[in-house]
């Protein structure tokens, strides 16, 4: 039997696990975890570990031990089941503010719950939050099976807790969670009863979910929510997990009283009398070894990798712990353009044709040229995502329409971003680098909708106008179409600068040679022998009626764009209407035929995709 505890730890939270691992890593070996619930946020660390668990066991007091005890300098932690002697408790468990509120509008109601996870499998679900708080969340939304999004905007993986950011690695690499790290949306709206996760943001579409959950800005209990007297408050040996206060900000006092100097080193000595020790999830194992346990040389928690030691060891390292797909073709069409193909280690690969996914590497790869990426010395053990819509391969190894349901494999068309002065591109540069058999981080959830749902007449015409890789979508959407035996006029219209840039032109020519109503319009604009002719150009002068005999009928046909936003031409909304910019892009034009701008609330049937 145990007499004296290192460390009596209350609440499974993420700040509590992490000082639980961290401190029998560090050599103490008698911790304990009290927890009122029947679970732990994240229970896998629990066997791996080996962690002392005391499950249903509410807390009721914490108490100092007199200074004539054998014990004294001790406290005791007093729960519903038992009574622990401990050199140090801590109070890891936190609340709700009660005045917390979403901090954006919200139209829908009994969808959007706050610090509620009431998902069931394969339920969409957005968890909104960039704290522990939000990867608990996360993580409890994945283990009931659902398909997640963490919206994280603003999110600094470095001031999570080191369990929060284990468990948010692992969820990626296991291709359980897609995160939005830089992404927060900006209302959520109602569709259909449905709430709709607005973003204001090109790069990420707006999305719908059968859940939102918002992981709020939980609070620091108070001593007396605890039971926790004043004379076990002044051994200095209770802390509390949460963000230590600005001077003057603390109803407690000073900074001191509000925890905001027990983070310095040992030479502060322990905290002050009365005062209440706090540090937020990240720093608090460090703190509390600082303060109380000076026969220990403790180090911080060792991340699972070695950060910033630029050397073969560590990027191995780096791959094994982020990257959780293969590349399993990487064809260059010329050395800047190439169509490639990634196979997950887990997971299925179904998507809705048009939709897109999202692709990473590491900072610490190495780079095609020789631009600098700024902070990279801050960035270089983090990944670089971006989200890529996927492409099909056309035809397959016999020569039949491909069938991406099928296949274990999502396939890309990607082309490479020069620096121009005033950008650097992070991904590309090193993505020109790889080839078959190379890892790659791939995201666990393909989304968008820029999708065929609004094609539901089989003899409706559809036209794809797209620039570069913009055709990317309009691959797989053509593909779709015609394999479900579409009889309407079916066009893809591309514009680039060379032939060269054509990465699919056989595979469209020979679908043009099978199918009557397919056609493919490639429009090179710098050949010395071809003509000049942008998208709109073609639109303007009807040549889709003279050259392909297509008509478009603004009543029954639709029409795709994808690409470089300067040829979709979005119309700015103003309080006197629309304006639209200069030089016009193809939705002036469309609309001056009478075809409507799908919006979000407003079906039409011109559909756009910005893809730049």
């Amino acid at each position: 039997m145990i007499g004296v505890y290192d460390i009596v730890i209350v609440g499974g939270t993420a700040g509590g696990l992490s000082v639980a691992v961290s401190s029998l890593r560090s050599g103490l070996d008698r911790i304990r975890i009290v927890e009122s619930g029947h679970a732990v946020v994240f229970p896998e660390l629990v066997g791996e570990s080996e962690l002392d668990i005391g499950y249903g066991e509410p807390m009721v007091s914490v108490e100092a031990l007199s200074d004539g005890d054998p014990g004294g300098g001790l406290v005791v932690v007093n729960t519903s089941k038992s009574s622990y002697r401990t050199r140090v408790c801590l109070i890891a468990d936190r609340r709700t503010a009660e005045d917390w509120r979403p901090p954006i509008p919200v139209e829908v109601t009994d969808r959007v719950h706050v610090d509620e996870v009431p998902v069931g499998p394969e339920d969409d679900v957005m968890i909104v939050g960039y704290t522990d708080h939000a990867v608990e969340y996360t993580a409890t939304a994945c283990a009931a099976g659902a398909r997640v999004v963490l919206a994280a905007g603003g999110m600094d993986p470095t001031k999570l807790s080191p369990a929060g950011d284990n468990m948010l690695r692992r969820l990626e690499r296991e291709r359980r969670a897609t995160l939005l790290y830089r992404a927060v949306p900006e209302y959520i709206g109602d569709v259909g009863g449905y709430p709709m996760a607005y973003f204001g943001d090109r790069r990420t579409p707006d999305l719908q979910f059968d859940h939102v959950i918002f992981a709020s800005l939980r609070r620091t209990l108070t001593p007396d929510e605890v039971g926790c007297t004043p004379e076990a408050l002044a051994t200095g040996r209770v802390w509390f997990l949460g963000e230590p206060e600005a001077p003057g900000e603390s109803g407690d006092g000073s900074a001191e009283e509000s925890g905001a100097g027990v983070t310095g080193s040992r030479t502060a000595g322990l905290p002050a009398p009365g005062s209440i020790p706090i540090a937020p999830g990240h720093r608090i194992g460090v703190a509390i070894a600082e303060h109380c346990f000076p026969e220990l040389d403790l180090a911080p928690p060792a991340p699972s990798i070695v950060r910033r030691v630029r050397h073969r060891g560590a990027m191995a390292e780096l791959r094994d712990e982020h990257y959780n797909a293969a590349i399993t073709h990487f064809e260059p069409a010329h050395s800047d353009l190439w169509v490639l193909r990634v196979r997950p280690d887990r997971g299925d690969t179904s998507y809705v044709a048009g939709q897109y996914a999202s692709l990473g590497l590491g900072f610490w790869e190495p780079r095609s040229d020789d631009a600098e990426d700024r902070d990279l010395d801050d960035r270089w053990d983090k990944l670089i995502r971006r989200s890529y819509s996927m492409s099909s391969r056309i035809l397959d190894e016999h020569g039949y329409l491909a069938d991406a349901h099928r296949s274990d494999e999502l396939e890309f068309y990607i082309v490479l971003v020069r620096p121009d002065g005033h950008n650097v591109s992070a991904l590309t540069p090193r993505l020109a680098l790889k080839q078959p058999g190379d890892r790659i981080y791939l995201g666990p959830k393909v989304a968008g909708r820029y999708t065929l749902a609004a094609v539901t007449d089989p003899t409706a015409a559809v036209v794809f106008l797209g620039t570069g890789t913009g055709e990317a979508p309009h691959n797989s959407m053509v593909v779709e179409l015609l394999r479900k035996g579409h009889m309407g006029p079916v066009v893809s219209a591309v514009s680039v600068r060379q032939w060269a840039d054509l990465g699919y032109l056989e595979q469209h020519r020979t679908l043009e040679a099978r199918y009557p109503n397919y056609h493919y319009l490639p429009l090179p604009t710098r050949e010395p022998d071809v003509a000049k002719r942008y998208l709109q150009d073609v639109l303007r002068r009807g040549e889709l009626s003279s050259e392909l005999g297509v008509a478009l009928d603004p009543e029954t046909a639709h029409v795709f764009c994808c690409g470089n936003p300067a040829m979709i031409g979005l119309p700015a909304e103003t309080p006197d209407g629309p304006v639209y910019p200069e030089p016009e892009g193809v939705v002036a034009v469309l609309e001056r035929m009478g075809f409507v701008l799908d919006r979000r609330n407003r079906p039409g049937n011109i559909h756009y995709e910005e893809y730049w």
